[in-house]
């Protein structure tokens, strides 16, 4: 169990990029939705110890992230949002060499292991290949490779799936599902449609707060009823923007189909929609916004 408490940190430029912090984390996958700049690796740096906070703490499985760091290191695998390699060396011999770096002396068993996690993430065949050579998607699961050196218990990934195709993006769902049935795996992304697939809990981060949580199915539930959906020309989207509540937009067939929060029917031109988790994300940002807006009124 990961536990964060009233965890705050600002940046020397006064951004304040997380307010209170407070998450327990369970074994399996775990996903952090928010827009970019909600604060999200903000909080993964944290937690994977390349950062202090201002106040506040983590613990995991009561190591304390603060004043253990090298403790919380031994158990972690972090693939970073920019995750950066070596592009002259092939995957093999870089990965071979991170090994080393996490104290695996034993030529024998870190060649066995390189060869199992390598096979694990679909890249034995291309092994021998410069690391220049990869596709996006084949980095990433370079990057999970490495992550998983040293069999850790706390996997982090920030925004793994951000510019990958379909294809890639689904080979990499698979291989983060495989991962997260015996640790935990903290997913840390802007595409809502990740953490549909793969998490059973997960929190929404806004702002630097955590501004909604729990089970998405449970999350969904609390939406229904209350999302109204209506085809519009452009023409009729600021009018319509400003007589209803409308958390998200988008083209379909050269019209705006448009999604609007209310308790009840807001006009007879609207049908209900049964909502998902892109609703509940979108209402979530939508009511942040509007109290941040009455706030400041």
């Amino acid at each position: 169990m990961l536990q964060i408490r009233n965890l705050c940190k600002t940046y020397d430029n006064r951004v304040q990029a997380l307010k209170n912090v407070n998450l327990d984390i369970p074994k399996g996958m775990f996903g952090l939705l928010g827009p970019n700049g909600a604060g999200k690796s903000s909080l993964m740096r944290t937690i994977a110890t390349l950062q202090l906070a201002d106040s506040g703490s983590i613990t995991f499985d009561g190591i304390d992230v603060a004043t253990q760091p090298e403790q919380i290191r031994a158990s972690l695998g972090y693939l970073p949002q920019d995750f950066g390699v070596y592009p002259r060396i092939s995957a093999e011999d870089m990965l071979e060499h991170m090994a080393v770096l996490k104290g695996i002396s034993n030529k024998k068993q870190r060649r066995e292991l390189v060869a199992e996690l390598l096979a694990q993430t679909n890249l034995y065949k291309d092994r021998k290949n410069n690391l220049s050579g990869y596709s996006g998607g084949m980095r990433q699961r370079f990057g999970i490779a490495q992550a998983l050196i040293g069999d850790p218990k706390l996997i982090i990934v920030d925004e793994p799936t951000a510019g990958l195709d379909p294809q890639e993006r689904n080979r990499f769902h698979n291989l983060l599902s495989e991962i997260g049935e015996n640790v935990v795996v903290i997913l840390s992304t802007h595409i809502v449609e990740d953490v549909a697939d793969l998490c059973p809990s997960m929190a929404i981060l806004a702002g630097g707060q955590i501004v909604a949580g729990g089970r998405p199915e449970e999350l969904v539930e609390k939406l229904r009823g209350r999302i109204w959906r209506k085809t519009v020309d452009k023409s009729e989207l600021a009018q319509c923007r400003a007589d209803f509540d409308v958390i998200s937009t988008r083209l379909f067939a050269g019209k705006t189909l448009v999604h609007v929060l209310s308790d009840g029917q807001p006009h007879e031109s609207f049908e209900p929609l049964r909502p998902d988790l892109e609703d509940v994300y979108f209402s979530t940002l939508f009511d942040l916004e509007r109290s941040s807006l009455e706030t400041a009124a």
